[in-house]
């Protein structure tokens, strides 16, 4: 018999449900859309504070299961119902208690959203309560089981040595405050862990080396704001990476360009860019890059919807988890670093 699955949703604002309807984004870009699009998934439970977000999500969910309960209270939840799967959507500053609660309860997995926790310390008494759990822990580092980022990991092999990487995040949230510590909605952090994390993955590797600060604009207005910072890094596989952080852009742009001996990628939000080392067209006995005319068009990823499947097939038994609280951890002491490093200078 195949096995089914119960799942329940805490937090149910815009990751958890709502960027769901969003008619310009890949669909699904929900937890409770992706849960309800997959055939061995059932929604049977949704917990938020706010009643209004609850209300709408119970209201659209009882479509597909009219049986689905609706809990205000996370305990009340944890006591009255065990699904197999827990998904963690709340806000940064409560992923700690949150998260602690769940997994004490010992679903049999937790999709957690990221960052996995405010800071390193939080995410060690994430893990500390992990280790005591016959629990699993998956989190949503969507870029690990998109098609085009793993596209884009297995075609570094065709453009030799790795030289150099170039990171970059533009968006018009501060890259970092002291007062946002405590909720996180600091770009370094809220969207910072996707580009770090995107890099070691791509890179496969489980830490940077020698991550320093080259330098930081602050804001005009306010000097305790950061608009921008640079920051260089190594690792076993690239001497030469490179991170920027913009909070001062009109606009949001995400990208990682690798830079190979013999060809050169650009991936990121709409790009997907992929060259290799031909004889020039332009000089004779030269090589110039040209685009690869045979890579695929990615207008699905499957972002999300992979996350979730990855999540059935390990408790299914047949693979293991691609991002995991240990990958998660590994991202934030580099967003740590970075930070201290933005506090000293």
């Amino acid at each position: 018999m195949t096995n089914k699955y119960t799942a329940a949703i805490v937090g149910t604002g815009r990751i958890g449900f709502t960027l769901g309807f969003d008619k310009k984004r890949e669909q699904p870009a929900s937890h409770t859309m992706s849960l309800l699009g997959n055939k061995k998934i059932e929604i049977v439970a949704g917990c938020d504070t706010n009643t209004e977000n609850l209300e709408r999500f119970i209201n659209y969910v009882s479509k597909y299961n009219p049986k689905v309960q609706a809990f205000t209270s996370l305990d009340e939840l944890l006591t009255k119902k065990l699904p197999d799967i827990i998904v963690i959507a709340v806000n940064e500053e409560s992923h700690l208690e949150t998260a602690i609660k769940v997994i004490e309860k010992q679903p049999k997995i937790v999709i957690l959203e990221k960052p996995v926790a405010l800071n390193v310390a939080q995410g060690e008494k994430i893990k500390a309560a992990l280790e005591k759990s016959s629990s699993a822990v998956i989190v949503n580092h969507e870029r690990r089981f998109a098609d085009d980022y793993n596209f884009a990991k297995k075609y570094m092999e065709k453009i030799g040595k790795i030289l150099t990487v170039n990171a970059r995040l533009d968006s018009g949230l501060r890259v970092y405050t002291p007062e946002c510590e405590n909720n996180g909605e600091y770009s370094l952090l809220h969207d910072g862990t996707h580009l770090v994390d995107a890099v070691l993955f791509l890179l496969n590797q489980d830490a940077l080396e020698n991550v320093q600060l080259i330098c930081k604009t602050m804001d005009e207005n306010d000097t305790q704001v950061v608009r921008t910072a640079t920051v260089h890094a190594q690792s076993t596989v690239c001497p030469d990476i490179n991170l920027y952080f913009s909070g001062a852009s009109r606009y949001f742009g995400f990208e990682v360009e690798i830079i190979g001996s013999l060809g050169r990628i650009k991936i990121g939000n709409g790009i997907h860019q992929f060259y290799q080392r031909k004889e020039s067209k332009l000089y004779t006995g030269f090589f110039s890059l040209e685009a690869d005319k045979k890579e695929p068009s990615f207008k699905k990823t499957g972002y999300f919807s992979n996350m979730t499947q990855n999540a059935v097939d390990f408790l299914d038994g047949n693979c293991e988890l691609k991002s995991t609280l240990e990958t998660g951890l590994n991202t934030l002491a580099i967003l740590e670093e970075i930070k201290n490093q933005l506090k000293q200078n």
